[in-house]
């Protein structure tokens, strides 16, 4: 064995038992070992330290447990992403500082990896349950510890552990679920103390925030109540130059209590019962719905209690109503007035957890009233409330939008919005209120009168549909769509001002519009020269105001007067996925995010949604991008409505786009699920490989995209398909499955591609997937263009294909 480690092994032949009766030592110096079959238990035989293997597990592990409750209870892991494979494992401390486990064979398994000198080091199990590292000639403060278990724990929380960061040390004190019930090592689930802005706790999946308890409000954590006064423990929050850290103090040392992670995501605070012997579960985090992390987005506020949960704070309203009446809070609320900056004031709601602090500051000195003129004189800042409920004092200004708000029944806190000073003067709003209260009748009978306008105009210049059915006027009925008065849409666009232009296609131009509450649009206006808009228009009114999901563009209304026919879309600022896919500048993780949106979108469509929509135009420029990347499915102008016992349809009139069509449509006009499938398995490979399916080239063949993915995968060589930027992705192996995926989606014979169910499960699964066939139009073809935009077949030239081009609509 190497001389350096000057380890004499000291064998304990002492079984559990004779430790509990003998009061066995705490420690372990640098002449003795742990072996296997060994524990030590602490000073005052609360906690015991050996080795174990999990339930259904063979592996051994070295750990912490409870030595004086009989339900082993792990509180600590060693070694928990190395287990051991024997019994052969021994325990012990290096002369420097350092705790080891080494294996069978002398190799070392595990380490604390950080020593400092010592005379005499030992290892010694505290009653707390930390394991330290300390040299024994030395005072045993924990300042003195060379180290220490608590600074790294595993999935549990106990009492005295300092929950945060030690800026002096560099070491974040945070919590990893075990990956599962049979393997400690750390799973998905994390538990942090987060200091961006104000500290705040987050419980979170990977990076995705599951519930959020914060901020401190000088007595606890908001959100998190029956905490204060507690006679069992108290609270202690440290914030200064050496570190940030939340500390648990038991008064009562013969109460049990600890927070565990779990790998469901759940944080839950045990205590032990003597009278039942069991851990009894005090509090979990989230508790309910609404402690989901913004639920209700921005502004809006969740009560448990009520059905629907989400509520709009008071003086505001859905950012997104149709959106809001179906669930779909993620929008969130915006202010019924703007601010103006000058003359706001602010409007006190009392009773909640306080909103996501991340975007924050903090003055621990100001007054209650220096805070709120604080807040006043910056036109950003949009709340603020007292920092330390324990003595009055400190301010905290939000800035930017209020999320992740609750209501409380007990322990809420007071926080005070800026509002536009109309909605703080109570004359004002008794006028409101006044007016709405005599107009209200006046109203409704416009709105009735606008919609059997409406209604009556569509129906007058309806036309048969293309499988020879019409456009019903219940459908219309059905669509509970909003009407836009032309005014209103012309004041939006700034009459339709060159500089609001974002684009044009086939149905006509495209403008950028703001509504006078704020919310961004998106007009679709038809033009008089389209000779496919006036059916378009039509179906998406039909179809898309009825569709509601976060995955498809929404369409927020319609304006039909004098000769005007448009369409008023949600605005996506990031606009179509062909502005970005064809190059460099979306890493993977975006990509793969956003092949997963655009199946989603495509699984409601075709299974959930109560329409049972094909879109028969999926590529890129129809999908398009919000703020933060989402996809949304947009254009359903060429969608087809299919009947529950329908499975597929035939038309004489193939529209769609060259290079996303599947070829019994774009042949023989054969339509189902499978065409939108196989137009799916083009944009996977587009969006992986960067490159068109349309115009692809390649300096070795002519095959198109198509052809070119089906050779390399035969040849085993897909990874030359990825884009370059991505081919050194640590999710490489996840680029491969969904070149495997999007193959599955392009075979030549429909009943071959897998449903939409499917191909979400193999996008998010590690499964074994199935050999692909070959793809159709693995070649590429020379369609016959029609110079018309619509045509047909001719009925003795079955194989004339002739599309409807339908480019950058």
């Amino acid at each position: 064995m190497d001389a350096t480690w000057k380890v004499f092994f000291l064998h304990l032949l002492i079984s559990l038992s004779s430790y509990t009766s003998s009061g066995s030592t705490d420690t372990i110096d640098s002449t003795q070992s742990l072996r296997d079959s060994e524990t030590i238990v602490s000073s005052g035989g609360m906690y015991e330290l050996g080795f174990f293997n999990p339930e259904n597990s063979t592996n051994r592990y070295v750990g912490i447990w409870y030595h004086a409750i009989p339900v082993r209870t792990i509180v600590w892991v060693a070694n928990r992403e190395s287990p051991l494979t024997n019994q052969a494992g021994v325990l012990k401390v290096m002369e420097p500082g350092v705790i080891v486990l080494v294996n069978d064979t002398g190799g070392t398994v595990w380490s604390s990896n950080r020593s400092s000198s010592a005379q005499t080091p030992v290892a010694q199990l505290l009653d707390s349950g930390n394991l330290v590292v300390k040299d024994a000639d030395v005072d045993g403060t924990e300042e003195n510890y060379l180290w220490q278990s608590f600074d790294y724990p595993t999935d549990t929380y106990l009492p005295g552990m300092k929950f945060g960061w030690n800026f002096v040390t560099g070491v974040e004190v945070f919590f990893a679920a075990w990956k599962a019930s049979d393997d400690p090592a750390p799973g998905e689930i994390t538990f942090h103390l987060e200091f961006e802005g104000y500290p705040q706790i987050f419980l979170r999946r990977n990076t995705i925030a599951i519930t959020r308890i914060g901020p401190w409000d000088g007595i606890s954590f908001s959100g998190f109540p029956d905490v204060r006064g507690n006679p069992v423990f108290n609270l202690d929050f440290v914030m200064d130059k050496n570190g940030v850290y939340f500390q648990e103090n038991l008064i009562n040392r013969q109460v049990f209590r600890r927070l565990r992670v779990n790998s469901n995501g759940v944080g839950q605070r045990f205590t032990w019962v003597n009278s039942t012997q069991e851990w009894e579960v005090f509090r979990s985090v989230p508790a309910d719905n609404c402690d989901s992390y913004g639920l209700c987005g921005a502004y809006g506020i969740c009560y448990i209690q009520n059905a629907p949960a989400c509520s709009c704070l008071g003086r505001f309203v859905p950012r997104d109503s149709v959106a809001w009446t179906t669930a779909d809070w993620t929008s969130g609320c915006i202010r019924r007035t703007n601010l103006s900056c000058n003359g706001d004031g602010f409007i006190k709601y009392s009773g909640i957890k306080l909103p996501d602090a991340r975007n924050s500051w903090v003055n621990e000195n100001m007054t209650f009233k220096e805070c709120r003129v604080e807040c006043l004189k910056n036109c950003t800042c949009m709340a603020y409330t007292k920092l330390n409920l324990s003595n009055g004092s400190g301010c905290l200004l939000w800035f930017g939008d209020l999320v992740d708000i609750r209501s409380l029944s007990a322990d809420g806190q007071d926080i005070y919005i800026r509002m536009a000073s109309s909605e703080i003067d109570s004359r004002v709003l008794e006028k409101r209120i006044l007016i709405a209260s005599l107009t209200s009748v006046t109203g409704i009978v416009l709105l009735a009168v606008s919609l059997i306008l409406c209604i009556r105009k569509m129906n007058k210049d309806s036309t048969k549909g293309e499988e020879g059915g019409k456009y019903s006027e219940s459908e219309h009925e059905e669509s509970d769509i909003t009407f836009f008065k032309l005014a209103t849409i012309l004041k939006a666009t700034d009459c339709f001002a060159i500089e609001n232009k974002l684009g044009e296609g086939g149905f006509g131009p495209v403008y950028k519009g703001m509504l006078e509450g704020g919310q961004e649009i998106a007009v679709k206006r038809l033009s008089r020269t389209s000779t496919q808009g006036l059916d378009e228009f039509k179906n998406e009114v039909i179809f898309i105001a009825k569709l509601q999901h976060r995955n498809l563009v929404r369409l927020l209304g319609c304006c039909m007067q004098k000769d005007e026919n448009m369409l008023i879309y949600e605005y996506m600022p990031n606009k179509s996925l062909d502005a970005y896919l064809f190059g460099d500048s979306l890493d993977w993780p975006t990509r793969f995010r956003i092949i997963n949106g655009i199946a989603r979108g495509l699984l409601y469509l075709h299974q959930d949604s109560r329409l049972r929509i094909i879109h028969r135009d999926l590529k890129a420029s129809n999908v398009l991008l919000d703020s933060d990347m989402n996809p949304k499915i947009s254009d359903f102008g060429t969608a087809r409505r299919f009947r529950d016992d329908e499975t597929e349809a035939k038309t004489r009139r193939v529209v769609g786009t060259y290079g996303y069509m599947s070829p019994e449509y774009a042949v023989d006009g054969i339509f189902s699920t499978k065409s939108d499938i196989f137009s799916f398995g083009v944009l996977v490979l587009e969006i992986v490989s960067g490159k068109s399916n349309r115009g692809f080239s390649h300096k070795d063949h002519h095959l198109n995209l198509l052809g070119h993915a089906w050779t390399l995968y035969k040849e085993e060589r897909s990874h030359e398909l990825v884009e370059a930027s991505l081919r050194k992705s640590q999710d490489l192996a996840q680029v491969m499955r969904s070149i495997h995926v999007g193959l599955l989606c392009l075979q030549q014979n429909p009943e071959d591609r897998p449903s939409i169910s499917s191909v979400v499960l193999m996008l998010g699964n590690e499964g074994m997937l199935p050999e692909a066939k070959q793809p159709g139009f693995y070649t590429e073809r020379e369609p016959i263009v029609s110079q018309n935009s619509t045509t047909t077949h001719a009925t003795n030239s079955p194989n004339e294909l002739t599309i409807t081009m339908l480019d950058a609509r």
